[in-house]
């Protein structure tokens, strides 16, 4: 601790001190207690840096391979086609629907019944009489007109508000106008009876069919069914196509329903780009900054584990059928700890051995559940993570640490009150030497009647 002194030149001059400078100077070496602790918490808050990164790349880590771990992930989507769009259109393959070949006739479409009634020359004209409407086998409706439903328009809203199954309109041509009704059932279960006592100035007005409803009929896989819409969901199971129309007579369509190894390529590769986004992170913390400063984690014993569980991992988890490590999906290890992915490799496995790939990467205890595990153990989304540990260790000599430099501050902060207050009632005896000699020499004089030389 340096030594701090006064400086006020002669004791006779009246000149006193630098009150404000000398509690400075004093309180300069209290301060320089906290030097090391400000220095440490520099350098934790530099690793906790480190480590958020570290954490937010294990996580994307984490999400990456859980697109191929979950049940329900991109192992299991589909895609499906068809060798005739003109005819049936692949609408779905969902996770429910399993890779293979389907043939399929289509000897019929689905209909949906409407009809429509004469021809009105004027549209305003105005109705009397009543409708029954009834869809399939389900209960009749009666409309009875009134004013509120005597026109053609005003028909058609009350049938629309009545909420019986049925969508009524206006069609209107050269001829004049007709009201239109449509089932919305489609199929021979929304077909439509209409018992018509409506009238026109004393005429009736009668209905016509515009189509019968009708089930479209299929053939899949040799086994003949029918279906109510053209929308077909379950003919094959988490399938959904559309009938667009009719197959040439013997002529059949193929639909094929494959795996999306494409998505899976992709998901792969993420996982890649992850997992070097982390070995990259962590190798750059092995060395010195561009100033030759040690980087925040260098020789950190969390840093350690995460090569090593990060790189066990990888070797980690029981076979599955002819698949028994991440090589034979194309990942390969590099110099460095980052690895390397071949599409081609992966791609002829997925094609291959598809099901032993899955089993890989989901079955319990297989790699990716291994690997999904280690991870669940390094990160800081759980509480027993690696980094969510050292970010509490530090947090907690952190919060040490600013407590030790707020409780050296008050002393500070008291110190220099109470050193303020005395110093400066030592700089006012000293500044009042001169008129206090001053006073003994005018009491000496008169006392002697010596006058003392002045100057």
């Amino acid at each position: 601790m340096g030594t701090v002194g006064l400086n006020f030149g002669s004791a006779t001059s009246g000149q006193g001190f630098d009150v404000a400078a000398t509690v400075t100077a004093i309180l300069a070496n209290e301060q320089a207690i906290e030097s090391p602790w400000q220095s440490q918490l520099t350098s934790l808050q530099a690793q906790d840096t480190v480590f958020t990164a570290l954490g937010t790349d294990l996580s994307t880590l984490t999400t990456a391979l859980q697109s191929l771990t979950d049940f329900s992930g991109v192992l299991s989507q589909k895609l499906g086609s068809s060798s005739d769009t003109n005819v049936l259109s692949l609408t779905s393959a969902s996770t429910a629907a399993v890779a293979g070949s389907h043939t399929l006739i289509v000897n019929t479409l689905a209909q949906t019944s409407s009809q429509y009634t004469d021809t009105l020359a004027n549209a305003a004209d105005t109705l009397s009489g009543s409708l029954t409407i009834q869809v399939g086998s389900g209960t009749s409706h009666t409309i009875t007109i009134d004013s509120t439903s005597n026109t053609l328009a005003t028909l058609a809203s009350a049938i629309n508000s009545a909420g019986i199954g049925v969508n009524a309109s206006i069609i209107t041509d050269v001829n004049g106008s007709r009201l239109s009704l449509v089932s919305g059932t489609s199929g021979s279960a929304g077909q439509l009876t209409i018992s018509s006592a409506l009238f026109d100035a004393g005429t009736g007005i009668g209905f016509h069919t515009g189509q019968p409803g009708k089930d479209a009929s299929l053939n899949v896989d040799g086994i003949t069914l029918t279906s109510a819409s053209n929308t077909v969901t379950t003919a094959i199971p988490g399938v959904t196509f559309q009938l667009l129309s009719t197959s040439a007579t013997g002529t059949q369509v193929q639909v094929q329903i494959t795996n999306d190894t494409s998505a899976i390529a992709t998901a792969v590769n993420s996982v890649v780009t992850a997992y070097n986004a982390v070995v990259k992170a962590i190798n750059a913390q092995e060395g010195k900054d561009a100033s030759g400063k040690a980087m925040p984690l260098f020789g950190s014993s969390t840093l350690a584990l995460l090569q090593n569980q990060l790189s066990s991992a990888l070797l980690g988890g029981s076979a599955s059928g002819s698949i028994k490590s991440v090589t034979q999906l194309g990942i390969g290890f590099l110099q460095d700890g980052t690895l390397s992915l071949n599409t081609d490799t992966l791609n002829n496995v997925l094609n291959s051995n598809f099901s032993d790939v899955t089993g890989f990467l989901q079955n319990s205890g297989s790699f990716g559940q291994t690997f999904a595990s280690t991870l669940n153990n390094l990160g800081n989304q759980s509480t027993h993570g690696a980094v969510f540990l050292a970010q509490q260790q530090n947090s907690a000599q952190e919060t040490a640490l600013n407590k030790s430099v707020a409780d050296e501050d008050a002393r500070i902060a008291a110190d220099k009150t109470r050193l303020t207050a005395e110093l400066n009632a030592a700089n006012q005896i000293l500044q009042s030497i001169p008129s206090q000699l001053n006073q003994i020499n005018e009491i000496y004089s008169a006392v002697t009647g010596y006058i003392a030389p002045r100057g």
